[in-house]
């Protein structure tokens, strides 16, 4: 009698407790991937409100990789970490590299952690690490600062895989390459903006001493992560 019971209790285990139908599609209750089947059934378009979110997250995870190549030069020189004007390359190097180090160690990371609980708050995580390392980089007194909030920007910054998979997951499966190409548009565009808006908003107060006076907080953080 144990053993039958033990058999039918497996049985039932292998069988979904509720399954129903939406448009002749078979789902289960409870189901994550069914849920987002049924609400792609639902929406036959394109999701056009949907996508100005990915294409909004992805280009504010572009912005800060490039953003600073235009100023690194001289912000490697006002930290007076190299003793000889040829050094300053070197070093400036350094703190280029250690943004794209911290991704290379930790996007296959953020995405297992992307499936396992959910896209929503890896991507407001990556969005509140982007605000506050990339603050901390520009408020940076120190070489080895830069280098660490650099590094730590890029770590805790993986939203790129995240953001591919959500975007074709909000979508049907015609839609698939318009919502990949914006993820690549978008990056795409971020590194064009970036380097703009890094040259354009550093020296702020040597720049527009008319708006910034030299004493005030843009006159001694003077390059625009500073005061991002």
């Amino acid at each position: 009698q144990d053993r039958n019971g033990r058999e039918a209790a497996a049985a039932e285990s292998s069988v979904p407790l509720l399954e129903k139908k939406a448009d002749g599609v078979l789902y289960v209750e409870g189901c994550p991937g069914c849920a987002v089947d049924r609400r792609k059934a639902a929406n036959p378009g394109i999701p056009y409100g949907t996508f100005i979110y990915v294409w909004t997250v992805t280009l504010c995870t572009a912005l800060p990789i490039s953003s600073l190549f235009p100023f690194l030069y001289f912000m490697i020189r006002d930290l007076h970490v190299a003793k000889r004007t040829e050094d300053i390359g070197f070093y400036a190097g350094f703190v280029g590299a250690s943004f794209m180090f911290g991704r290379c160690l930790t996007s296959t990371l953020w995405g297992i952690a992307a499936d396992r609980i959910g896209r929503k708050p890896v991507v407001v995580f990556g969005i509140l690490s982007v605000v506050i390392f990339n603050t901390l980089f520009g408020l940076s007194v120190t070489y080895w600062m830069a280098i660490a909030t650099r590094f730590l920007l890029g770590a805790l910054n993986g939203l790129l895989g995240p953001m591919k998979a959500y975007a074709i997951e909000v979508c049907r499966p015609e839609h698939e390459p318009l919502a990949l190409s914006l993820v690549s548009t978008a990056w795409g565009i971020g590194l064009i903006i970036g380097p703009a808006l890094g040259g354009y908003l550093a020296l702020p107060a040597e720049k527009y001493p008319n708006i910034f006076s030299p004493d005030s907080l843009f006159g001694r953080y003077v390059y625009p992560n500073r005061v991002s």
